[in-house]
């Protein structure tokens, strides 16, 4: 590589690539230009006016930058793979495609300036969007796809908590050494399997057990309240959680939300403890019965069994039952001394389901391993700002958060909304290396504004298609 003038220089390519200078001086071209469609997004569902209403006692005089603006486009930015509070500037830099954005100091400012009261107002405002998103989602006759297990679409809304560890490379407040010896975080969320929208997320302090009740009630109730009036009462909600939701108090609360009219029913992984391994091999092999696949298919190597009755579920909602699955293991596997011993793995869960109603222990066997799609779910959302924590303040790191789970929605519904074939199912990862990153030509004429995508870029009709949709969407009245 030589210089050939100040800013300018001269790349020698190998082989038959041709010879490329690279200089600073463009103009009219910008970068993540397709990500105006996630900004328009949150416009047209009502997100953006929602926000602006939530942490309005935040702004004085009415002066400055909008905090619900501000909010939006950080929820934006982390839609579009930003991970700190300063890659705003991809935004801000751009401002002929996402108008006046605001500096990193002032969105700062708007993160440790949020208290408990206006987080709340925060969280408010993404059930008000929701609501609009689920009615657009009908009119655009797809609605809320149900969730699928076993070869058989599952009733209602499906719901799955779980926690995740989050690594802090610095002595956050209220960050600890974690029990798999990492130092970090330890969020709980929960995710709705139908979709894929995040609805709910806790970011507990320091070393936070797996299994505490108290935590799994308040992710679980904030989730609830995510959900519209339509759908929380009069749809059956399925709640799925690993062991750590297993403490008699959630089962149990799940179960009260009945009596207010919530039809909430629970399926819980459960520790094998020794009552459970004598009633294991207690059990006759007759009483063995093939475990199912995703599809339907019998599993090879897997069977089910129902203990129902001969363990002690004293404490638990009446009517709950016990299942036990025993599988082959995979290499790798880690099996307890009681797999070991057994030579199989074995894995344990409660539910309310009841046989009379379609739940036999095959079925709700594979039902309750599909909550494994959860992690998947926490996956994307780690890259879409979950996964890294921007702050020592603690308060400023559940504001960022909050503004994730939405910039996980708004992945989530541009799918549902405006795409098709592939790219509706596509991870974040995929969606912004074939459409949000890519760059365009700005350009003015009769009084409007025009991207112009590259007539050569393998996915160029998608977003013409996808802001088409956008523009036909029913806006919420104001």
């Amino acid at each position: 590589m030589s210089v050939q003038a100040e800013g300018t220089f001269y790349v020698q390519v190998i082989g038959l690539r041709p010879k490329v200078q690279v200089s600073a001086d463009g103009s009219g071209v910008v970068g993540h230009a397709r990500a105006r469609l996630l900004a328009d997004l949150a416009d047209a569902t009502g997100l953006s006016a929602a926000y602006s209403a939530a942490p309005r006692p935040l702004r004085p005089r009415g002066t400055g930058h909008d905090p619900g603006r501000i909010a939006t486009d950080l929820a934006v930015m982390l839609a579009d793979g930003g991970e700190a509070i300063a890659d705003l500037a991809v935004l801000r830099d751009q401002a002929g495609v996402f108008g006046p954005v605001a500096s990193t100091p002032t969105a700062w400012r708007l993160l440790a300036d949020v208290d408990e009261k206006a987080l709340a107002s925060l969280r408010s405002a993404r059930a008000q969007s929701r609501e609009v998103d689920w009615l657009q989602a009908a009119d655009h006759g797809e609605g809320i796809l149900a969730a699928r297990s076993a070869g058989r679409m599952l009733p209602g809304l499906v719901l799955d908590l779980d926690a995740t560890l989050v690594t802090c490379h610095s002595e956050k407040q209220q960050a600890a050494p974690t029990y798999k010896g990492g130092f970090g975080c330890h969020p709980l969320l929960c995710f709705l399997a139908n979709t894929g929208e995040a609805l709910s997320g806790r970011p507990r302090p320091k070393n936070a057990g797996a299994n505490t009740a108290a935590d799994h009630i308040t992710v679980l109730d904030q989730a609830l309240a995510q959900i519209p009036d339509a759908h929380r009462h009069g749809t059956d909600l399925l709640i799925r959680t690993d062991s750590a939701g297993s403490a008699k108090a959630f089962p149990a609360h799940i179960r009260a939300l009945q009596k207010r009219g919530i039809r909430t029913f629970f399926s819980v992984g459960y520790a094998i403890t020794e009552p459970v391994r004598r009633a294991v091999r207690a059990m006759p092999d007759r009483l063995w019965h093939p475990a199912l696949d995703q599809d339907g298919t019998l599993r090879d190597g897997a069977e089910v069994a129902e203990l129902t009755g001969l363990v002690d579920l004293d404490g638990h909602p009446a009517g709950t039952r016990i299942i036990v699955r025993r599988e082959r293991p995979h290499p790798g596997a880690q099996l307890s001394l009681f797999d070991q011993d057994e030579g199989l793995r074995h894995q344990v869960f409660l539910t309310d389901t009841p046989y009379s109603g379609g739940g036999s222990a095959q079925f709700l066997e594979a039902r309750h391993r599909r909550h494994a799609c959860v992690e998947d779910h926490i996956r994307c959302g780690k890259s879409t700002g979950s996964g890294r924590f921007p702050s020592r303040d603690f308060n400023v790191n559940a504001v960022w958060l909050e503004l994730s789970l939405a910039a996980i929605d708004l992945l989530t519904l541009m799918c549902v909304l405006l795409l098709d074939g592939e790219l509706a199912v596509a991870e974040p990862k995929k969606l912004r290396y074939r459409l949000l990153h890519v760059a365009a030509r700005l350009t003015r004429g009769g009084r409007r504004l025009r991207l112009r995508i590259s007539a050569t870029w393998p996915w160029r009709n998608e977003p013409p298609t996808a802001f088409h949709r956008l523009a036909a969407l029913p806006r919420p009245a104001s």
